[in-house]
């Protein structure tokens, strides 16, 4: 079993700040990558920011120097920080793992997702 729970989403106005955490649990014994997508009704998932075990980051543009991520890999725990909120960043946002839940590498690595927290930033 494993599972990917993520909280910290709300409203908040424009400006403001938000920090997602995403925990996972069970039988993940290597996590290559984390990170999250965002979906706002209508439109497509987009990956919005990831960090791989190397710490290697990846931020979608529009999202480039008002959110960070991190990742306490003793926690199998990561976060996204983000400020200087607008509108535009409204959405769900979903947690995701990419995991190996064997200890071969030869394994294939798999997705999770968390459950999805609701990020609204009113004007």
């Amino acid at each position: 079993q494993v599972q990917l729970v993520e909280s910290g989403g709300g409203l908040v106005q424009a400006g403001g700040s938000l920090r997602l955490s995403c925990a996972a649990s069970g039988s993940i014994f290597t996590i290559n990558a984390m990170g999250w997508f965002r979906q706002a009704p209508g439109k497509q998932r987009e990956l919005i920011a990831e960090i791989s075990s190397g710490d290697t980051t990846y931020y979608e543009g529009s999202v480039k120097g008002r959110f960070t991520i991190s990742r306490d890999s003793n926690k199998n725990t990561w976060y996204l920080q983000m400020n200087v909120l607008k509108p535009e960043d409204t959405a769900v946002y979903i947690c995701y793992a990419g995991a190996r839940t064997s200890t071969s590498s030869l394994s294939p690595i798999m997705n999770y997702w968390g459950q999805g927290t609701q990020v609204t930033v009113s004007k």
